[in-house]
């Protein structure tokens, strides 16, 4: 039996004559509240748009507009003759049954990875601190906005549209690869192909393919120890047995494994966490063992060009005459890493595997940061701005280095290269405390613990970022820092 939305039911109905909101939004929501509270229950019929007009002060066309958007929604179901009412499917399966909905177990649903390796996390708020040591922040006063946006603008341009709204589906932008071959890539030694090129959203990115393609359940991967943890994260996660290689002042010792593996990630321009170089002894150590073992090796080429003394040391891509190394770059690392922009290098067929499942994640990077990022190359504009970040992040450096061994007193050596400081104290330091302690005077610090990946862990290293710290407030920075280290030494003793 058909029932009707009583003058009762009616008085719930509200809308304000004098709101921002149009009167049939209004409307539309004060309806859809009633049915889904159920005060408006299936199959119940609604008055007519003259009476409902009237009863609400409104005109007509204002219900009518209401009834026919949710008729088109399937809220309501209009009857010629009779008029608008509730649909009487609505809420159906709720009164067959006969007990609460079921709630899903989302514990029992979701992939559990078994990581039990350590997650990186960073508060919020750290850019606000006084002295923000962050490892990794941007600085917005190195960022080239104005010629960003001056490439940025140019893709409006009639000639570049077609990379900006086109569905490229698993191909990249022509003159972005074009640019990587020509510019960015021989700056590194490289000397490549376009078919040996792939951009991705990031280092990350890169990883994430370079596992999906090369890992098979149970492979022997050699990571660094300490080292970038989410390359362990992203390997396990794709099935790999993860071996953890030991780190020393000449870069990785992968000789230091007892067994064979198949692939190892290394970050050998600047080490990540602790900035040495992989010496051209190791190098050579490295590219015959892989040969030897028919291993591939993934070069992070992390921070490379932020050399502060002499030049760039060339990629371990460049030294490589199997096609056994995959170069992964990224833009991100020097302009900010909200950019989301890398790539990577390696030989055809893993490119094409790589580029494949690429396809089926995010099809391709957005047309728009693609074309802007190659017309700030082809414009000169890139090479600019890199050489003003190095140079800022060298004197920076520079500070930070003699206000440490001032200040400090650690009788640390700091690697001439990267844009942060890995710093071991004394054995009696607490890291993880100091952080914390730190937090109270205004600095942001960060602890080395969560880059290793095997027990004891140690918690005397601190590590300072100098990327989004302005120049001048370094040497102020680490002068506090000792005090507060001063001040937690004295209250151990």
């Amino acid at each position: 039996m058909t029932t009707t939305v009583t003058p009762a039911n009616l008085d719930q109905l509200v809308v304000d004559h004098d709101g921002d909101q149009p009167m049939y939004r209004q409307l539309r929501a004060a309806i859809l509240a009633e049915i889904n509270s159920g005060s408006f229950s299936p199959g119940s019929a609604l008055p007519s748009s003259r009476s409902l007009a009237e009863h609400l002060g409104v005109s007509r066309s204002t219900v009518n507009l209401t009834y026919q958007e949710l008729t088109a929604e399937g809220f309501l179901v209009a009857t010629e003759r009779v008029g608008y009412s509730v649909h009487p499917d609505l809420g159906r399966h709720d009164r067959d049954a006969a007990v609460e909905p079921r709630r899903v177990d989302w514990d029992s649903r979701v992939v559990d990875y078994q990581d039990f390796l350590v997650h990186l996390r960073k508060p919020e708020g750290r850019h606000s601190r006084q002295y923000p040591f962050v490892v990794g922040a941007p600085d917005p006063e190195l960022f080239p906005a104005a010629e960003w946006g001056r490439a940025m603008r140019a893709t409006m341009e009639a000639e570049h549209l077609t990379a900006l709204i086109y569905d490229h589906i698993d191909t990249d932008d022509p003159m972005l690869v074009d640019q990587l071959c020509s510019v960015v890539l021989p700056a590194r030694g490289i000397q490549a192909q376009p078919d040996q090129v792939l951009v991705t959203m990031g280092t990350q990115n890169g990883l994430h393919l370079a596992a999906a393609a090369l890992v098979h359940s149970g492979e022997r991967v050699a990571v660094e120890n300490p080292g970038y943890p989410d390359s362990a994260h992203i390997f396990v996660r794709a099935g790999a047995y993860v071996v953890p290689c030991p780190v020393d002042d000449d870069g990785i010792d992968l000789g230091a494994v007892d067994k064979p593996v198949s692939l190892a990630i290394v970050t050998p321009g600047h080490h990540y966490p602790t900035n040495v170089t992989l010496s051209a002894a190791r190098r050579s150590q490295l590219l015959a063992q892989a040969d030897a073992d028919d291993m591939i090796i993934i070069e992070d080429d992390h921070n490379s060009e932020l050399r502060h003394v002499g030049q760039p040391v060339p990629s371990l891509k460049s030294l490589d005459r199997s096609g056994r190394v995959v170069h992964l770059g990224s833009f991100s690392k020097y302009f900010g890493p909200g950019l989301r922009l890398g790539y990577v290098v390696a030989e055809p067929a893993l490119i094409a595997k790589m580029r494949d499942l690429r396809r089926y994640m995010i099809r391709h990077p957005p047309g728009q940061i693609t074309r802007t990022m190659a017309l700030f190359i082809e414009r000169g504009d890139y090479a600019r701005a890199l050489k003003r970040v190095r140079s800022t992040i060298r004197e920076r450096w520079e500070i930070a280095a003699a206000s440490v061994d001032e200040h400090l007193g650690w009788g640390v050596s700091c690697p001439a290269g990267g844009a942060s400081l890995w710093l071991p104290g004394p054995e009696r330091l607490d890291a993880m405390s100091l952080v914390e302690e730190a937090a109270h005077q205004g600095l942001y610090i960060e602890s080395g613990a969560s880059c290793f990946l095997t027990d004891p862990v140690p918690n005397n290293i601190v590590r300072l970022g100098l990327s989004g710290i302005s120049t001048e407030s370094i040497e102020p920075g680490i002068r506090r820092l000792a005090r507060v280290v001063d001040n937690q030494q004295e209250n151990k003793q």
